[in-house]
């Protein structure tokens, strides 16, 4: 029989357990990013009977299983289930896929998935970490999401809430509003945070499309939402149809009601349609020209825009707020300065992971800059990024990759590298004092590295080993 999904008048592990206990669950997905093993590991502290199915072998998640190995019992081989987990690894079987109270999917199972299809036809729930969050917590959500920004809006929104003080800062006593922040944020397993909710915590959340499938499967959305910007993603993903990802995208407020607030970013005027609830329309016009920001280029000022519009929403004081802005430096892998050495500035913009993105962070400087991009191909047109390569750069360094085979400007200095490594080497090599090298790829990471992560962690490590 389905499960039936609760709101629970007070979070506690105590009602988790009791809830959880003995239901058989399948978690499609343990992955290597620490967010599936976290999600799983409370699952089977709850007492949840877990098969973990991943296509990955034993080998390459053996990080991630050797977390879990606390919940087997000693002397057992992990690989082959003991306890109240078992694993199917390198495969997945549809068998695995009935007869099961619940359904724990990763982000990037695809759209036309055999065995979620199979669940569905049996009726077993199938859920996202980050929906289930919200149907188990029922707490308060601001949520963020759109193609570029969503990261350094939902920091940035979770830093004003801390800095309003007793309503909403993280530990400033029982009566207060603490911020649970989450989603798609790096290392964070949602269904861990449950651990450290309360009911009267507010909920800031960073939303992939992908996420939001769950939440479209489970009709709900944000009670505060926002919607950056949208642009070409993920069409390897998708298969080239653009409309299903803003679709996905969409659920975002799809479920809102009219007590609720949805923030579009500027660009987004005439992209929503069909919308229930407030609609407020961010604008660089209403950042007041005296504050002194951090963040460069125009997308972050679009950015701190969305994140504006959310503060005054709540009714923050506007002196909370400027504090806030005027301090919040950028967040790892956007537009990061990471180092100035022998004159030269470096800046990790990892996060890069389209042309759009990459364009951006060409035009937030005024001087030509040295390049480093590359990557695999996921779909979104190029031409754009192509045309304004020679103004924007001194030289390109172009690492492997099906992305990087489309980039083609004949009046660009395009040099092909080897590695990352290579590609930071010869761009100092080559910089002179005043240069500025930028990493922003434009395009995805898995050719070459585990995950963007992974590729952001590695281009850190090369250039703070740099003397």
């Amino acid at each position: 029989m389905p499960m039936a999904f609760l709101k629970f008048k007070y979070l506690n592990m105590r009602k988790f357990k009791k809830y959880f206990k003995g239901k058989k669950v399948t978690v499609m997905g343990l992955g290597l990013l620490g967010r599936g093993v976290g999600d799983a590991a409370f699952l089977a502290e709850c007492g949840a009977e877990l098969t973990i199915t991943d296509l990955k072998t034993k080998e390459q998640l053996k990080d991630s299983i050797t977390k879990l190995k606390k919940f087997n019992p000693e002397g057992k081989q992990a690989s082959y289930g003991a306890g109240n987990i078992k694993y199917i690894l390198g495969k997945h079987r549809l068998e695995d896929f009935r007869d099961r109270d619940l359904i724990l999917k990763a982000a990037g199972v695809p759209i036309d998935s055999i065995y979620i299809k199979e669940a569905e036809k049996n009726k077993i729930p199938v859920k996202m970490s980050a929906s289930l969050f919200v149907e188990l917590s029922n707490l308060p959500m601001i949520g963020v999401t759109g193609t570029r920004g969503k990261s350094t809006v939902t920091h940035l929104i979770a830093r004003i809430l801390e800095s309003a003080g007793p309503r909403y800062a993280k530990g400033s006593g029982e009566a207060s509003k603490r911020v649970i922040l989450g989603g798609n944020v790096r290392g964070v397993s949602n269904l861990q945070l449950l651990k450290q909710a309360r009911n009267k915590d507010f909920a800031v959340f960073e939303l992939d499309s992908w996420q939001l499938q769950g939440f479209g499967e489970a009709k709900i959305s944000p009670h505060i939402s926002v919607f950056t910007n949208f642009m070409q993603d993920h069409l390897n993903y998708y298969k080239n149809n653009p409309e299903q990802y803003f679709t996905d995208k969409s659920y975002i407020y799809k479920f809102q009601r009219p007590s609720d607030v949805l923030i579009l970013g500027p660009g987004m005027k005439n992209k929503i349609k069909s919308v229930k609830s407030e609609v407020v329309k961010a604008s660089i016009k209403n950042i007041p020209k005296t504050w002194k920001i951090l963040l460069a280029g125009k997308h972050n000022l679009e950015n701190i825009a969305c994140a504006l519009e959310v503060a005054r929403f709540l009714k923050i004081k506007e002196e909370i707020i400027r504090a806030s802005v005027e301090s919040f430096s950028p967040i790892e892998g956007r537009l990061q300065m990471v180092k100035k050495i022998h004159g030269v500035s470096i800046y990790n913009d990892n996060n890069s992971t389209t042309a759009d993105a990459a364009i951006a962070a060409l035009n937030s400087f005024s001087q030509k800059i040295i390049l480093i991009m590359g990557g695999m191909d996921k779909g979104p047109e190029v031409n754009n990024l192509n045309k304004i390569l020679s103004q924007k750069t001194k030289k390109i360094f172009l690492t492997p990759g099906s992305g990087s085979d489309r980039i083609k400007n004949e009046k660009a200095d395009i040099e092909k590298v080897v590695n990352l490594e290579d590609a930071v080497n010869k761009s100092l090599e080559f910089a002179q004092k005043g240069d500025v090298i930028l990493f922003s790829p434009g395009f995805a990471s898995f050719n070459m590295f585990k995950n963007e992560y992974d590729r952001g962690d590695q281009f850190m490590k090369i250039v703070n080993n740099l003397k």
